[in-house]
């Protein structure tokens, strides 16, 4: 198969596109490169330098596409990825963020329609914590939104997987769009106290990235869409607990205002109809990297 992700070199994406690579696909990735990284590029994929949000303005989207690898009509599947991440930062920019996270994904659904291509949203676990309680939440529904309406208006067939706190290879290590485990690794490797908004009680259903692709995966292999998943692994720990699978010293700062106090997947429709089952536990991988 032919496969698009867009957002390809980020965290989830970067991770993507190697499993798509492995199972005999063929795939090209749109990034514009402003949180991707280029040392996530991998050998086989067809990286394009492509900024969503310019849509089919003057028609140079669909040509660039066209001309640089093969005809768009002909991927099978569009993975879109691709978004300005976290809560915290969506505050100082929600313009951009609603620029990435909502024109850009109507861009992509735009061009999905024009070629009758499948496409994979990635929604966001925060859609339970209230839609209008940061920019970044709100962004992520809309576009979930976006993907109903074109669903139910051209009858494109889509998919919506809400990730929950994914953490695993290709996670950012640097920068504002760090979470919490790359945050604590680094300052537990530096013994450094390790620092928790809040109170700490604050509850975080963590998910392995291989688990997200694989439910992805049979998304894509099961081809029957218009159903929204929640992938999560289904059990939640305190950011408290996690400093302590860490050990060391703890310091607490102001908290980040829009989070969700609490975040617990229920994932019957993915286990029902994907029978997919998370396999990766969080204490054993901080375990590995300690």
């Amino acid at each position: 198969m032919r496969a698009l992700v867009t957002g390809g070199v980020g965290f989830v994406g970067t991770n993507l596109c190697e499993r798509l690579l492995k199972d005999g696909h063929q795939v090209v990735s749109f990034d514009n490169y402003t949180t991707g990284d280029r040392k996530n590029e991998l050998d086989g994929v067809k990286y394009l330098k492509v900024d969503i949000r310019d849509g089919i303005k003057d028609g140079t989207f669909f040509d660039e596409i066209q001309h640089a690898w093969v005809h768009t009509k002909e991927f099978d599947v569009i993975f879109h990825m691709a978004a300005l991440p976290r809560i915290g930062p969506s505050f100082k920019n929600p313009k951009e963020v609603c620029d990435v996270n909502v024109g850009g994904t109507q861009n992509i659904l735009d061009l999905a329609r024009k070629y009758e291509i499948p496409v994979i949203y990635a929604g966001s676990s925060s859609f339970w914590g209230g839609t209008h309680k940061n920019p970044y939440t709100f962004s992520k529904w809309q576009g979930e939104e976006l993907c109903k309406m074109y669903e139910r208006i051209y009858e494109l067939p889509v998919t919506i997987c809400r990730f929950y706190n994914v953490y695993g290879d290709y996670m950012p290590t640097e920068g504002s769009y760090r979470t919490v485990l790359p945050i604590f690794l680094e300052q537990h490797k530096k013994e450094e106290p390790l620092t928790i908004t809040g109170d700490g009680e604050q509850r975080r259903d963590f998910t392995h990235v291989n688990d997200i692709v694989e439910a992805m995966m049979r998304v894509m292999y099961c081809n029957k869409w218009g159903n929204t998943y929640e992938l999560g692994r289904g059990k939640n720990y305190s950011i408290n607990e996690v400093a302590d699978m860490f050990g060391g010293e703890k310091v607490y700062i102001d908290s980040i205002p829009g989070e969700t106090r609490n975040t617990l997947c229920r994932s019957e429709l993915a286990r029902k109809k994907l029978k997919w089952k998370p396999e990766n536990n969080l204490k054993d991988w901080i375990g590995e990297q300690l």
